[in-house]
């Protein structure tokens, strides 16, 4: 018995050509999970933060791939992302939310880049500051204060 665990896979597959983690589990059900999804809702504190509140919007991370998945008792697996992120732990159940909501958590997340300025390319960074007065802004008498 394991505690906690609703859900639990028959397989893993990394398939690295196209980015994916292909899930499949007990009842049947089959997920493909993009690395960038993986990445960007990883359950790490670095980006889920330690309350609700304090998750962090992860961008610029459309072509990230999938180095290792390393075992974690009977319950998890530990992702290593080629940009050597690794310190979530995926539960069997976590992989299954994350299966079951994909379009939702996906839509969420692409307003989120959105609502902030931000890309999923790498290096594209935060949208160009407006100008006008204050920090950086690029415009006439724009000191701090």
């Amino acid at each position: 018995m394991t505690f906690g665990t609703r859900h639990t896979p028959e397989s893993l597959t990394v398939r690295k050509a196209d980015k994916t983690l292909v899930v499949s589990f007990e009842d049947g059900k089959v997920f493909e999970l993009p690395a960038e999804l993986l990445r960007v809702e990883s359950p790490s504190a670095e980006v889920q933060g330690h309350s609700p509140g304090e998750k962090k919007l992860v961008a610029g991370r459309s072509q990230i791939g999938i180095i290792a998945v390393e075992p974690v008792g009977n319950y998890a697996v530990k992702i290593v992302f080629d940009d050597l992120h690794d310190s979530g732990i995926f539960t069997w159940d976590y992989l299954y939310e994350l299966g079951e909501n994909r379009d939702r958590i996906w839509s969420a997340y692409l307003d989120a880049l959105a609502a902030a300025g931000l890309s999923r390319d790498p290096g594209a960074g935060p949208a160009p500051a407006k100008s006008g007065c204050g920090c950086g802004g690029g415009g006439t008498g724009g000191g701090c204060g």
